[in-house]
Protein backbone atom coordinates (compact mmCIF):
# COMPACT_ATOMS: atom_id res chain seq x y z
CA UNK A 1 0.00 0.00 0.00
CA UNK A 2 2.81 2.19 0.86
CA UNK A 3 4.48 1.75 -2.58
CA UNK A 4 0.84 2.30 -4.22
CA UNK A 5 0.90 5.81 -2.59
CA UNK A 6 4.10 6.50 -3.62
CA UNK A 7 3.35 5.81 -7.28
CA UNK A 8 -0.12 8.18 -6.60
CA UNK A 9 2.29 10.75 -5.54
CA UNK A 10 4.66 11.00 -8.46
CA UNK A 11 1.54 10.61 -10.75
CA UNK A 12 0.06 13.68 -9.17
CA UNK A 13 3.54 15.78 -9.47
CA UNK A 14 3.96 14.84 -12.63
CA UNK A 15 0.06 15.78 -13.79
CA UNK A 16 0.78 18.63 -11.47
CA UNK A 17 3.35 19.96 -14.46
CA UNK A 18 1.38 21.41 -17.26
CA UNK A 19 2.26 19.40 -20.66
CA UNK A 20 5.75 19.22 -19.37
CA UNK A 21 6.89 16.48 -21.83
CA UNK A 22 4.53 18.03 -24.85
CA UNK A 23 6.17 21.59 -24.84
CA UNK A 24 9.56 19.76 -25.14
CA UNK A 25 8.07 17.51 -27.59
CA UNK A 26 7.13 21.04 -29.67
CA UNK A 27 10.96 22.49 -29.41
CA UNK A 28 12.32 19.71 -30.70
CA UNK A 29 10.30 19.64 -34.02
CA UNK A 30 9.40 22.67 -35.28
CA UNK A 31 6.95 22.56 -38.53
CA UNK A 32 7.97 23.69 -41.59
CA UNK A 33 6.08 23.45 -45.02
CA UNK A 34 8.42 23.19 -48.21
CA UNK A 35 6.60 24.12 -51.69
CA UNK A 36 7.97 22.56 -54.69
CA UNK A 37 7.06 22.38 -58.30
CA UNK A 38 9.85 19.84 -59.93
CA UNK A 39 8.58 16.39 -58.98
CA UNK A 40 11.39 14.37 -60.32
CA UNK A 41 14.64 13.44 -58.77
CA UNK A 42 15.67 16.85 -57.70
CA UNK A 43 13.07 17.03 -55.30
CA UNK A 44 14.75 13.24 -53.75
CA UNK A 45 17.07 15.24 -51.01
CA UNK A 46 14.06 16.34 -49.34
CA UNK A 47 11.96 13.13 -49.95
CA UNK A 48 14.99 11.52 -48.44
CA UNK A 49 15.51 13.81 -45.72
CA UNK A 50 11.68 13.72 -44.08
CA UNK A 51 10.98 9.80 -44.85
CA UNK A 52 14.65 8.74 -42.86
CA UNK A 53 13.80 11.30 -39.87
CA UNK A 54 17.21 13.50 -40.50
CA UNK A 55 14.92 16.30 -40.73
CA UNK A 56 13.85 15.18 -37.46
CA UNK A 57 17.37 14.71 -35.91
CA UNK A 58 17.35 18.60 -36.19
CA UNK A 59 13.96 19.59 -34.87
CA UNK A 60 12.47 20.49 -37.50
CA UNK A 61 8.84 18.69 -38.77
CA UNK A 62 9.10 18.91 -42.53
CA UNK A 63 6.72 18.43 -45.07
CA UNK A 64 6.33 19.35 -48.82
CA UNK A 65 3.57 20.79 -50.81
CA UNK A 66 3.31 20.35 -54.60
CA UNK A 67 2.32 22.87 -56.26
CA UNK A 68 1.91 22.84 -60.18
CA UNK A 69 4.45 24.87 -62.21
CA UNK A 70 6.98 27.62 -61.06
CA UNK A 71 4.66 30.93 -61.37
CA UNK A 72 2.51 29.43 -59.22
CA UNK A 73 4.92 28.13 -56.75
CA UNK A 74 6.33 31.89 -56.49
CA UNK A 75 2.78 32.95 -56.18
CA UNK A 76 2.64 30.42 -53.17
CA UNK A 77 5.50 32.10 -51.35
CA UNK A 78 4.37 35.43 -52.42
CA UNK A 79 1.29 34.92 -50.74
CA UNK A 80 3.09 33.76 -47.47
CA UNK A 81 1.20 30.52 -47.43
CA UNK A 82 4.71 29.00 -47.11
CA UNK A 83 8.23 30.89 -46.18
CA UNK A 84 10.56 28.50 -48.02
CA UNK A 85 10.44 26.83 -51.55
CA UNK A 86 12.51 24.37 -52.61
CA UNK A 87 13.05 26.23 -56.42
CA UNK A 88 14.67 26.31 -60.14
CA UNK A 89 17.01 28.74 -59.64
CA UNK A 90 15.47 30.25 -63.03
CA UNK A 91 12.37 31.02 -60.96
CA UNK A 92 13.78 32.93 -58.31
CA UNK A 93 15.33 34.89 -60.80
CA UNK A 94 12.11 35.67 -62.26
CA UNK A 95 10.78 36.55 -58.99
CA UNK A 96 13.41 38.98 -57.80
CA UNK A 97 13.16 40.94 -61.00
CA UNK A 98 9.71 41.33 -60.43
CA UNK A 99 10.21 42.97 -57.29
CA UNK A 100 10.05 39.91 -54.53
CA UNK A 101 11.94 39.81 -51.29
CA UNK A 102 13.75 35.86 -51.25
CA UNK A 103 17.04 34.66 -50.82
CA UNK A 104 18.54 31.56 -52.02
CA UNK A 105 20.75 29.66 -49.35
CA UNK A 106 22.05 26.40 -50.25
CA UNK A 107 21.74 24.48 -53.81
CA UNK A 108 22.50 20.78 -54.01
CA UNK A 109 20.96 20.21 -57.40
CA UNK A 110 24.47 20.64 -59.81
CA UNK A 111 24.24 18.07 -62.49
CA UNK A 112 21.84 17.33 -65.61
CA UNK A 113 21.09 13.55 -65.96
CA UNK A 114 18.75 13.90 -69.14
CA UNK A 115 18.33 12.45 -72.45
CA UNK A 116 16.86 15.11 -75.26
CA UNK A 117 14.29 12.26 -76.41
CA UNK A 118 12.45 12.84 -79.62
CA UNK A 119 10.36 10.87 -82.11
CA UNK A 120 11.83 8.49 -84.44
CA UNK A 121 12.10 10.31 -87.77
CA UNK A 122 14.12 13.13 -85.67
CA UNK A 123 16.92 11.70 -86.82
CA UNK A 124 19.58 14.68 -86.47
CA UNK A 125 19.92 18.33 -84.39
CA UNK A 126 18.92 19.89 -87.74
CA UNK A 127 15.76 17.95 -87.94
CA UNK A 128 14.51 19.85 -84.54
CA UNK A 129 13.74 23.17 -87.09
CA UNK A 130 10.29 24.10 -86.19
CA UNK A 131 9.58 21.01 -83.61
CA UNK A 132 7.77 21.39 -80.42
CA UNK A 133 8.96 21.35 -76.86
CA UNK A 134 7.28 19.96 -73.91
CA UNK A 135 7.83 22.17 -70.59
CA UNK A 136 6.85 22.38 -67.50
CA UNK A 137 6.48 26.18 -67.14
CA UNK A 138 8.21 28.87 -69.06
CA UNK A 139 10.88 29.47 -66.97
CA UNK A 140 10.81 26.78 -64.63
CA UNK A 141 13.25 24.32 -63.75
CA UNK A 142 12.13 21.44 -66.84
CA UNK A 143 12.33 24.60 -69.05
CA UNK A 144 15.96 25.86 -67.36
CA UNK A 145 17.69 22.04 -68.41
CA UNK A 146 16.18 21.85 -71.71
CA UNK A 147 17.05 25.58 -72.19
CA UNK A 148 20.93 24.64 -71.19
CA UNK A 149 21.09 21.85 -73.44
CA UNK A 150 19.86 23.22 -76.36
CA UNK A 151 22.62 26.20 -75.70
CA UNK A 152 25.11 23.70 -75.51
CA UNK A 153 24.22 22.03 -78.55
CA UNK A 154 24.75 25.94 -80.17
CA UNK A 155 20.54 25.51 -80.79
CA UNK A 156 19.11 28.83 -80.88
CA UNK A 157 15.44 28.15 -80.44
CA UNK A 158 14.50 31.59 -81.95
CA UNK A 159 16.62 30.51 -85.30
CA UNK A 160 15.59 27.35 -84.97
CA UNK A 161 12.08 28.28 -84.73
CA UNK A 162 11.29 25.79 -82.33
CA UNK A 163 7.92 26.16 -80.05
CA UNK A 164 7.71 25.38 -76.63
CA UNK A 165 4.26 23.82 -74.79
CA UNK A 166 3.26 24.01 -71.14
CA UNK A 167 2.07 20.43 -70.79
CA UNK A 168 2.56 19.42 -66.92
CA UNK A 169 5.31 18.03 -64.71
CA UNK A 170 8.00 15.49 -65.85
CA UNK A 171 5.78 12.31 -66.20
CA UNK A 172 2.73 14.39 -67.67
CA UNK A 173 5.86 15.30 -70.69
CA UNK A 174 7.28 11.81 -70.73
CA UNK A 175 3.15 10.76 -71.93
CA UNK A 176 2.68 13.71 -73.95
CA UNK A 177 5.94 12.50 -76.16
CA UNK A 178 4.97 9.25 -76.34
CA UNK A 179 1.33 10.28 -77.68
CA UNK A 180 3.02 12.66 -80.15
CA UNK A 181 1.22 16.25 -78.43
CA UNK A 182 5.10 16.91 -78.27
CA UNK A 183 7.86 16.17 -80.43
CA UNK A 184 10.86 16.22 -78.00
CA UNK A 185 11.56 16.70 -74.63
CA UNK A 186 14.23 16.87 -72.77
CA UNK A 187 13.63 14.02 -69.90
CA UNK A 188 15.43 12.28 -66.91
CA UNK A 189 17.23 9.11 -67.55
CA UNK A 190 14.61 7.03 -65.62
CA UNK A 191 11.56 8.70 -67.89
CA UNK A 192 14.07 9.11 -70.78
CA UNK A 193 13.65 4.90 -70.90
CA UNK A 194 9.57 4.94 -70.76
CA UNK A 195 10.49 7.09 -73.97
CA UNK A 196 12.94 4.46 -75.32
CA UNK A 197 10.68 1.43 -75.28
CA UNK A 198 8.00 3.45 -76.62
CA UNK A 199 10.00 3.42 -79.61
CA UNK A 200 11.45 7.12 -79.22
CA UNK A 201 15.65 7.85 -79.11
CA UNK A 202 18.18 10.29 -77.59
CA UNK A 203 19.75 12.58 -79.88
CA UNK A 204 22.18 14.09 -76.85
CA UNK A 205 22.92 13.62 -73.70
CA UNK A 206 23.06 16.25 -70.97
CA UNK A 207 24.99 14.49 -68.45
CA UNK A 208 27.89 15.65 -70.95
CA UNK A 209 27.37 19.48 -69.75
CA UNK A 210 30.34 21.19 -68.25
CA UNK A 211 30.62 24.08 -65.93
CA UNK A 212 29.29 25.57 -63.21
CA UNK A 213 25.53 24.72 -63.37
CA UNK A 214 23.37 24.86 -59.96
CA UNK A 215 19.74 24.09 -60.65
CA UNK A 216 17.33 23.69 -57.74
CA UNK A 217 17.34 24.28 -53.82
CA UNK A 218 16.24 25.95 -51.22
CA UNK A 219 15.05 29.65 -50.91
CA UNK A 220 12.89 31.38 -49.03
CA UNK A 221 11.48 35.18 -47.99
CA UNK A 222 14.18 37.38 -47.12
CA UNK A 223 12.50 38.57 -44.22
CA UNK A 224 12.06 34.96 -42.90
CA UNK A 225 15.42 34.21 -43.21
CA UNK A 226 17.08 36.87 -41.71
CA UNK A 227 14.63 36.32 -38.37
CA UNK A 228 15.16 32.68 -38.54
CA UNK A 229 18.18 31.96 -39.74
CA UNK A 230 18.52 28.94 -37.18
CA UNK A 231 15.62 27.39 -38.42
CA UNK A 232 17.66 27.81 -42.08
CA UNK A 233 20.34 26.60 -41.11
CA UNK A 234 18.94 23.30 -39.55
CA UNK A 235 17.20 22.93 -42.43
CA UNK A 236 20.33 22.89 -44.84
CA UNK A 237 22.53 20.78 -42.63
CA UNK A 238 19.23 17.88 -42.82
CA UNK A 239 19.04 18.54 -46.54
CA UNK A 240 22.74 17.78 -46.74
CA UNK A 241 22.83 15.22 -44.69
CA UNK A 242 20.09 13.32 -46.77
CA UNK A 243 22.32 14.15 -49.77
CA UNK A 244 25.04 12.03 -47.67
CA UNK A 245 22.73 9.24 -47.01
CA UNK A 246 21.65 8.44 -50.59
CA UNK A 247 25.36 8.30 -51.80
CA UNK A 248 25.95 5.85 -49.42
CA UNK A 249 25.48 2.51 -50.99
CA UNK A 250 24.11 0.21 -48.02
CA UNK A 251 21.01 2.86 -47.86
CA UNK A 252 20.55 2.28 -51.66
CA UNK A 253 17.01 -0.08 -51.12
CA UNK A 254 15.76 2.77 -48.76
CA UNK A 255 16.39 5.67 -50.99
CA UNK A 256 15.07 3.48 -53.60
CA UNK A 257 12.02 3.06 -51.61
CA UNK A 258 11.65 6.63 -51.41
CA UNK A 259 12.32 7.25 -55.34
CA UNK A 260 9.29 4.63 -55.78
CA UNK A 261 7.10 6.41 -53.86
CA UNK A 262 7.01 9.18 -54.44
CA UNK A 263 7.46 9.00 -58.53
CA UNK A 264 5.05 6.05 -58.54
CA UNK A 265 7.67 3.78 -61.07
CA UNK A 266 5.74 0.69 -61.79
CA UNK A 267 9.13 -1.33 -63.33
CA UNK A 268 12.57 -1.88 -61.02
CA UNK A 269 14.23 -0.70 -63.81
CA UNK A 270 13.03 2.65 -64.12
CA UNK A 271 13.61 3.00 -60.24
CA UNK A 272 17.44 1.71 -60.41
CA UNK A 273 17.58 4.38 -63.31
CA UNK A 274 16.49 7.15 -61.23
CA UNK A 275 18.45 6.14 -58.29
CA UNK A 276 21.49 6.38 -60.54
CA UNK A 277 20.45 9.92 -61.77
CA UNK A 278 19.78 11.07 -58.11
CA UNK A 279 23.30 10.02 -57.16
CA UNK A 280 24.71 11.86 -60.54
CA UNK A 281 22.75 15.57 -59.99
CA UNK A 282 22.78 15.57 -56.02
CA UNK A 283 25.98 17.19 -54.56
CA UNK A 284 27.31 18.65 -51.35
CA UNK A 285 28.28 21.88 -53.24
CA UNK A 286 25.27 23.44 -51.91
CA UNK A 287 27.36 27.08 -52.16
CA UNK A 288 25.11 29.38 -53.90
CA UNK A 289 27.83 30.66 -56.72
CA UNK A 290 27.59 33.31 -58.77
CA UNK A 291 29.33 32.07 -61.86
CA UNK A 292 26.63 29.34 -61.93
CA UNK A 293 24.04 31.57 -61.34
CA UNK A 294 25.06 34.07 -63.92
CA UNK A 295 25.09 31.20 -66.54
CA UNK A 296 20.68 31.06 -65.46
CA UNK A 297 20.62 34.76 -65.55
CA UNK A 298 21.73 34.97 -68.97
CA UNK A 299 19.51 31.78 -69.93
CA UNK A 300 16.20 33.42 -68.30
CA UNK A 301 17.03 36.70 -69.60
CA UNK A 302 16.07 35.65 -73.21
CA UNK A 303 12.37 35.02 -72.40
CA UNK A 304 12.60 37.93 -69.71
CA UNK A 305 14.92 40.37 -70.33
CA UNK A 306 14.40 42.22 -66.48
CA UNK A 307 16.18 39.02 -65.90
CA UNK A 308 19.59 40.40 -66.88
CA UNK A 309 19.13 43.09 -64.02
CA UNK A 310 18.36 41.58 -61.42
CA UNK A 311 21.37 42.10 -58.50
CA UNK A 312 22.38 38.58 -57.86
CA UNK A 313 24.13 39.10 -54.35
CA UNK A 314 20.65 41.01 -53.32
CA UNK A 315 19.33 37.22 -54.11
CA UNK A 316 21.88 34.92 -52.77
CA UNK A 317 22.52 34.65 -48.97
CA UNK A 318 25.79 32.89 -49.36
CA UNK A 319 26.49 33.49 -45.25
CA UNK A 320 24.63 29.95 -44.15
CA UNK A 321 26.58 27.99 -46.26
CA UNK A 322 29.40 29.75 -44.98
CA UNK A 323 28.76 29.43 -41.30
CA UNK A 324 28.46 25.27 -42.49
CA UNK A 325 31.95 25.32 -43.60
CA UNK A 326 33.57 27.25 -40.78
CA UNK A 327 31.79 25.44 -38.49
CA UNK A 328 33.42 21.77 -39.50
CA UNK A 329 29.51 20.68 -40.65
CA UNK A 330 30.32 20.70 -44.59
CA UNK A 331 33.60 19.39 -44.74
CA UNK A 332 32.91 16.55 -42.27
CA UNK A 333 30.16 15.56 -44.16
CA UNK A 334 32.67 15.61 -47.42
CA UNK A 335 34.67 13.33 -45.39
CA UNK A 336 31.64 11.15 -44.77
CA UNK A 337 31.43 11.13 -48.89
CA UNK A 338 35.28 10.14 -48.75
CA UNK A 339 36.08 13.80 -50.59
Amino acid sequence: MLFLRKVWVWIIIAASIPNASLAVSAQADEKMLVAYAGHNETAAPMWVGIETGLFKKKGLDVSMLRIGSGPILLATLGSGSVQVIYSASSSAINAISGGMRINCIAFPVNRIARHLMTRKEIKSLEDLRGKMFGVQSIGGGVWLQTMLLLDHLNIDPNKYQLKIRVVGDTATITQALITGQVDAAVLPYSFSERAKRAGFHSLADAGELKGALQLTGLCGQRDFILQSRDLALRLIQGMVEAVVFLHDPKNKAEVMQVLKKNLRFEKSEDTEMSYNVLRKVATLEVDPGLEAWRTTQRIISGVNPKASQADLNQLLDRSLVRSLEESGFLPEMRKRLGH
